[in-house]
């Protein structure tokens, strides 16, 4: 049993482990009047990452209180897009950082208006100097432990739209907030799952849909002259709320544009 409170009611209990250890996840959901984008893989993410965590929660709870933030939301928007969030941790209490076995989840739902979508033509991007690191253990996991995350964000400014982070390979591995795609003249190629901080759900959408094409796709390390190499036929980033977003500059150097993988 989970014990759901709304944001707006500001109950939200002061010693909840997501708090104080970032002991949780969190799903950032689309939605479209009262349509949540992706909705079956925001939950499938969230109920699978929680038995990961050894989480216990019902994903059909999930969506019962999806629905009811659907219901309780959306005339607030009056029928334009919106951004769901669900905040999910292992609940209350325990003495340091474990758990008491009598731990009882908690579900936060909270709100937010849409954020300006990119154009079309493609952003500017550029590389981090904040290095990712990627427990195996935990690879994909959207956990509310995402403080190499905050830290990269710090480094945009004006016109830049994204950093993306490298690990201690050298792998360019994703970005703050998006997961990176590239089309070389062999097809398409995407970090592998075992280095991802973040498995998105639209990089699972962009694999489905890739493969049900017949698409050539590799799930292999990326690196620096990957995307600067003659082969390169486009660097893409993937968020589910943003959608797909094609990179036009990198590191101040410019970057075909075709929007190929938008239009598959």
């Amino acid at each position: 049993m989970v014990t759901i409170y709304w944001a707006e009611d500001g109950a939200f209990p002061p010693g909840d482990r997501g708090l104080a250890y970032g002991d949780g996840l969190f799903e950032t959901i689309r939605v479209d009047g009262r349509s949540a984008y992706l909705q079956i893989y925001h939950l499938d993410r969230m109920a699978r990452d929680a038995e990961r965590l050894r989480i216990p929660v019902d994903r059909a709870e999930l969506e019962r209180t999806l629905q009811k933030a659907l219901e309780r939301y959306s005339d607030h928007y009056s029928g334009n897009s919106w951004v769901l969030k669900l905040t999910l941790t292992r609940g209350s209490g325990g003495r340091g950082y474990r758990p008491t076995p009598e731990l009882q989840p908690n579900l936060l739902v909270s709100h937010a208006a849409m954020p300006p979508l990119p154009p079309v033509t493609g952003v500017v991007a550029d590389f981090s100097r904040v290095p990712l690191t990627v427990n195996p253990l935990f690879s994909g996991i959207k956990s509310l432990n995402r403080i190499e995350q905050v830290m990269a964000a710090s480094e945009l400014h004006d016109g830049v739209f994204e950093v993306l982070m490298a690990n201690a390979a050298g792998h360019i591995v994703e970005g703050t907030r998006t997961n990176l795609f590239i089309e070389t003249e062999d097809g398409w190629r995407t970090p592998p799952p075992d280095s991802v901080a973040v498995m998105g759900v639209m990089r699972r959408v962009v694999l489905e849909r890739l493969r049900a094409k017949g698409e050539i796709v590799h799930e292999a390390p990326v690196m620096l002259d990957d995307m600067f190499a003659p082969s390169c036929r486009g660097v893409y980033l993937t968020n589910s709320v943003l959608g797909i977003v094609p990179v036009r500059t990198l590191a101040e150097q410019d970057l075909p544009v075709t929007g190929r993988l938008a239009t598959i």
